[in-house]
């Protein structure tokens, strides 16, 4: 059994990792595994371009090992290499062509080839020792740790996670001075908040100074008045914000790798960014705060992460159960991270909780809800966002107890893989479609973080267990982790629609993301998680 990636499927990235080097934000090279025969499609153009492509010519492959940073087909006595060399270059050598469009060049010698974007070529590549290279971009892989006890279909796509968290990973570059990461290198390529924190989540069972790096990244986009934005990149910025979920990564860094001089660095960065969410996102006022809405009907709130969700439908102002569990956890951390204002943030804490618990806590739904600030009344709207005032521990007993019941009630979200993005009784708002019913495995994990806070150990790991288990299938399967899964399990996760009907023609936005960030560095953290075995 090889120790790397070695499953062949369409849609996998390859690119140069920040671990190994300088990356190059602009005119850094990104390949991705073709959807038809064993060919690799250059990204470095807008989706609706015509792709340039690396093609394998040689015998059918008897074995493929396939990571973010390299590859070979093993056919016969037949050994065809390639390798990303640095930012800009993959070298070649074996049964290969190459189809190039006008925006990159290539030079040649006997069996090796090398090619980038034009003006960036590095012909000394040419002359390089092959297996010194490689040496140097399979150390990561032979060194990342994977549990013992788990069976080898999760060994398998473990080691496809930690391949593909790599290459996530881009060097320090102008307004970012830390090492970070990205959630799929493309089509998204920039660093997003709570992306940034679910893949801290992973590197730290492997390498904690990283996924400390990947956390001072997003506050190195701290603006003055407080904003920590929505997302950026060396640089610009987008100005809006996330859900707060950066001292989740920070007490579960610190967990593995106490470093008190870390949090005492960022403490009063994280305060200044929950008093701007307090400040700008609360319009009426009454202390519960809203997530910003946008016109497009596609995205109605790409702020809340839940971009299509049938909450935002009626594009209205909702005081919003998940915004505000988000919120408490940030101030419950805060009052442990700044002892000399814990009275403080623990009232900020203790106000939340009670807030949500009288003005979003449904009793004809048995859930949490979004409560209209205009209207005055809650909607009544069944969605996964409901069950995340247990991550907070705003819930009380009697209420957690109901959420535990819907989690296993057929009729609301006991679906076949669970947690369904909404409701399965809400058939009017369903669609095989982002937020509006598939599972996303990172509110699946928050579930469970809150079902472990109220004693639900069991109902925490058998929701765990499930999202591993798909996982691998569909790993093993397609050799990608993808960005949600179908609920009910009808289809593997290509059919899925995203923001709107599939296109006839091919384009990423409208089609789940393969090789996605969280997906796959949110199984790490879960085949790790002692609670869950």
């Amino acid at each position: 059994m090889s120790i790397y990636p070695d499953i062949w499927g369409g849609g996998q990235l390859l690119a140069f990792s920040g671990i190994d080097g300088q990356t190059d934000f602009k005119n850094g090279l990104v390949l991705r595994t073709a959807m038809d025969g064993y060919a690799f499609e250059f990204k470095n153009s807008l989706p609706a371009s015509p792709d340039a492509k690396i093609i394998y010519t040689g015998s059918a492959p008897e074995r493929i090992e396939l990571t973010g940073d390299f590859f070979r087909f093993y056919a016969g006595n037949q050994v065809s290499t390639g390798i990303i060399a640095d930012a800009s270059n993959i070298l070649l050598e074996g049964e290969f062509k190459l189809e190039l469009t006008p925006e990159y060049e290539y030079a040649r010698t006997g069996t090796r080839m090398v090619a980038a974007l034009k003006g960036f070529l590095c012909k000394e590549w040419l002359s390089a020792d092959l297996e010194q290279l490689l040496d140097a971009r399979t150390l990561f892989l032979r060194n990342v740790p994977i549990p013992p006890e788990v069976s080898e279909n999760s060994k398998r796509a473990a080691r496809k996670a930690w391949s593909q968290l790599k290459t996530q990973i881009y060097a320090p570059e102008g307004q970012i001075r830390s090492r970070w990461s990205t959630p799929d290198r493309w089509p998204h390529k920039n660093m997003w908040l709570w992306d940034s924190v679910f893949h801290a989540l992973g590197m730290r069972h492997y390498d904690p100074k990283l996924a400390r790096e990947m956390i001072s990244a997003m506050f190195d986009l701290q603006r003055a008045d407080g904003l920590i934005p929505h997302s950026g990149n060396p640089v610009s910025f987008r100005n809006s914000t996330q859900p707060p979920v950066l001292s989740l990564a920070i007490k579960m860094i610190d967990a593995v790798d106490p470093d008190p001089e870390w949090i005492a660095e960022l403490a009063p960065k994280l305060e200044r960014y929950i008093e701007w969410i307090m400040a700008n996102r609360d319009s009426d006022g009454n202390g519960l705060v809203e997530w910003e809405i946008e016109a497009n009907e596609n995205c109605r709130s790409g702020e809340s992460g839940m971009d299509n969700s049938p909450r935002f439908d009626g594009a209205i102002q909702l005081d919003a159960p998940d915004f505000n569990a988000f919120l408490a956890y940030e101030c419950e951390a805060l009052a442990q991270f700044l002892p000399e204002k814990r009275d403080y943030w623990t009232a900020h804490y203790d106000r939340l909780c009670k807030a949500m618990r009288e003005r979003l806590w449904s009793e004809e739904c048995g859930m949490f809800v979004d409560y209209d600030v205009k209207g005055n009344c809650r909607t009544n709207i069944m969605s996964s966002a409901g069950f995340l005032p247990l991550y907070c521990g705003a819930a009380t007993p009697q209420q957690a107890a109901k959420l535990a019941q819907h989690l296993t009630n057929p009729e609301t979200f006991g679906t076949p893989l669970r947690v369904p993005s909404i409701a399965k009784s809400n058939t009017a708002a369903y669609r095989k479609d982002m937020w509006r019913g598939p599972v996303w495995i990172n509110i699946n994990y928050l579930i469970a973080l809150g079902l472990e806070r109220y004693g639900y150990h069991t109902l925490a790991s058998s929701i765990i267990q499930d999202s591993l288990r798909e996982l691998e299938k569909w790993y093993l399967k397609c050799g990608t982790f993808f960005e949600f899964y179908d609920d009910r399990k009808e289809l593997e996760p290509r059919a899925l629609d995203r923001k709107g009907k599939m296109p006839k023609v091919y384009d990423p936005y409208h089609q789940a993301f393969h090789d996605y960030g969280w997906s796959a560095t949110l199984y790490l953290e879960m085949l790790f998680h002692p609670e869950w075995k």
